[in-house]
């Protein structure tokens, strides 16, 4: 699932679906919108992280064996699910400093924000991976990181991803340095002064080993009535969110 910026309560540029932290919206009125997610979009409670750029993905898991999740480890599933939830955002409203959480665990919903990077989504059966790249992370590694720890957590079968929104190839302009990061990405990088992520993302998930590849196909920056914009915006905008979890 990947939010908009509708259906929450904050107001002015952060209006309505501000699920950020690191903004000057009113604290009270984020706090109210991430409570509100699971009923929202039909999810378990939100795990959520404090995202630095790089490429670190937090594994909250079950123990696997070589071929399965073991059977001590189903039974106490709902046991493991609500511990997860318990500390989703601890008292100090302290996070682990990640850009991608993978798990096994049914009962918890993984959760990246972004207002231009791109929040991606891993899946195999029996596990599933949310990250956060923007290009440094996308040059970190992140998603590579993120399919690695799929098939960690005994994600099986053929892998899908699916890329939400972000600043598109129409509207990211970079300059050389960035470019120069992602020459080896030839014309897939981006045209003129333009780089694209979503591009990038698509040919890292396929090296990976992810055949199934989609992308909501939302540039952020074009979209002010539907999505935030970091730059856009000029920095005074919300956080929306790319979440995932296991049915």
């Amino acid at each position: 699932m990947f939010t908009t910026r509708r259906g929450g309560v904050s107001t002015g540029p952060y209006a309505s679906l501000n699920l950020g932290f690191a903004t000057d919206d009113d604290p009270g009125a984020m706090a109210c919108n991430r409570a509100a997610l699971p009923e929202l979009i039909g999810s378990p409670p939100p795990r959520f992280i404090h995202q630095v750029h790089g490429r670190e993905v937090r594994r909250l898991a079950l123990a696997v064996s070589a071929d399965a999740v073991s059977a001590d480890a189903v039974s106490a599933d709902a046991a493991s699910a609500d511990a997860a939830s318990a500390d989703a955002v601890s008292a100090d409203g302290a996070r682990p400093q990640v850009d991608g959480q993978a798990t096994n665990l049914a009962g918890v919903a993984l959760v990246a924000l972004s207002a231009d990077c791109l929040t991606i989504a891993v899946a195999g059966r029996g596990a599933v991976a949310m990250v956060h790249a923007g290009w440094r992370g996308l040059r970190a590694g992140v998603i590579a990181e993120g399919v690695a720890a799929v098939r960690e957590l005994g994600g099986a079968g053929e892998l899908a991803a699916a890329i939400g929104p972000g600043a598109g190839p129409c509207c990211y302009e970079v300059g050389d340095a960035v470019h120069a990061a992602f020459a080896d990405y030839g014309s897939h990088a981006g045209q003129g002064r333009t780089l694209d992520l979503k591009a990038i993302a698509a040919q890292q998930l396929r090296r990976a080993g992810v055949p199934i590849v989609h992308d909501i196909g939302l540039c952020t920056l074009c979209s002010p009535e539907l999505l935030f914009s970091h730059r856009r915006d000029g920095g005074v905008t919300g956080r929306q969110a790319g979440v995932a979890w296991l049915s």
